[in-house]
Order: structure tokens, then sequence, then C-alpha cells
């Protein structure tokens, strides 16, 4: 219990699967050429997610925090709204925040 599953190359899955829905929304976004008001804000969050899973121990709340910015930022794109969801499910394996 409370153990969690280590990759061959000894990246926690969940790492793995969070680096790769946020480099794929980076792109997405980096490719998508209509400008929106809070693009900034969801590329600075993209960042601080990536950064977080570089650690190889992202902070939950924190996790959550940054996903909410992004959906606000970039919620009402529809060219986007699978990369995002991907990033959804990619926070979600690391759980909910603890009860405070």
């Amino acid at each position: 219990m409370g153990q969690t599953r280590v990759t061959s190359s000894g990246e926690d899955p969940r790492v793995t699967e969070l680096r790769t829905a946020v480099s794929r929304l980076r792109r997405e976004l980096a490719g998508h050429r209509a400008e929106f008001p809070d693009r900034v804000i969801a590329e600075d969050e993209l960042a601080a997610l990536d950064a977080m899973a570089v650690t190889g121990a992202p902070e939950i709340p924190r996790l959550r925090r940054s996903l909410l910015l992004i959906a606000g930022a970039v919620g009402s794109v529809s060219a986007l709204a699978s990369a995002l969801r991907d990033v959804r499910i990619a926070v979600d394996l690391f759980g909910e925040p603890p009860s405070r």
C-alpha cells in the first residue's frame, strides 16, 4: 500500500502520462493560430505542469490548480478539447488532494 509503480526507465507511469499529455496540449496550443485572451495563462500553466512533472513528485493541489487555470483559459477552444481532456485524465491519476 502507498507504493507507486515505476517504469523500466525508473519513472512513475503517472508522471509519464502527465508529461505526454502536457506536451501534446502545448504542441496543439502552439499550432492553434487563433488568438484568445487567456492564451498566455494556458502556456504558463502548461510550463508549470511540465516543470512539476520533471521533478517526479508533483503536488496534487498545485496540479489541480494548474488544470483549472488551463481549462478556464482554453475551455472554449473546441480544437483543443481532446488534448485538454488528456491532461485532466493525467492529473486525475494522481488522485484527490488530501483533505484539510
